[in-house]
């Protein structure tokens, strides 16, 4: 009769898997912006992993665009081109746009997407344009969160974090971040209203307002 102790799920989560979402939490975050080198020495002990699993890490997050390795010199943070930046926004618009229109009328998610809302209105009051751009990303995953689907959910998550390493490329957070507390306000009100339909549109709007502001940003 084994004697092991039991291990939650989180718990068993791979160190790996444990690694690159704490990576890809602090990209999303801004905390972690483009060209930014990444030692093993610095990264193993904050994401308590053998220096084999964050390089098992890093391989992974390579192959999905957001670090880059560059010979004799070590691993960094990606830096986006406006090609890349702008496929990311074709797939946003697939993705986000069609899982608010499918979405039901007034799933539980709707609450969450609220308080992304009030959460970048608070943020903005007081000037934390980083903050805001979390909250909007927030904002967005929980959009894709009304599909009920853990593979979009996972994909979601790679893209705010491309996405963000765009953001980290303009010069004026405010002026990136402050025009979209208010759109994504209206967009949560007409899905609140019970009209997915008209929250798509508004989305499919926001979205190419977006793409056009962040591309002319970048220096």
């Amino acid at each position: 009769m084994s004697t092991a102790p039991f291990t939650s799920p989180e718990k068993q989560e791979s160190g790996a898997a444990r690694a690159v979402n704490g990576l890809r939490d602090r990209m999303i975050s801004g905390e972690l912006a483009p060209g930014t080198r990444l030692s093993e020495s610095r990264w193993t002990g904050p994401l308590d992993v053998s220096r084999n699993t964050l390089r098992e890490a890093f391989s992974t997050l390579i192959e999905e665009g957001l670090l880059v390795r560059v010979p004799h010199r070590g691993v960094f943070v990606a830096t986006l081109t406006p090609a890349q930046i702008a496929d990311i926004y074709r797939v946003r618009v697939l993705l986000e746009c069609t899982a608010l229109r499918q979405a039901p009328a007034d799933p539980p998610q709707a609450g969450l997407m609220r308080e992304a809302v009030d959460e970048a209105l608070a943020a903005a009051a007081t000037g934390q344009w980083r903050a805001v751009g979390t909250a909007n990303m927030h904002f967005h995953e929980h959009i894709v969160a009304l599909a009920g689907s853990p593979r979009l959910d996972g994909w979601m998550r790679q893209l705010t974090a491309e996405l963000r390493l765009a953001f980290a490329a303009a010069p004026e957070p405010e002026a990136l971040h402050r025009p979209f507390v208010p759109m994504n306000d209206e967009i949560a009100r007409a899905y609140e209203a019970g009209d997915p339909a008209r929250a798509a549109d508004l989305l499919h709007d926001y979205l190419l307002t977006s793409e056009r502001i962040v591309l002319g940003l970048l220096p």
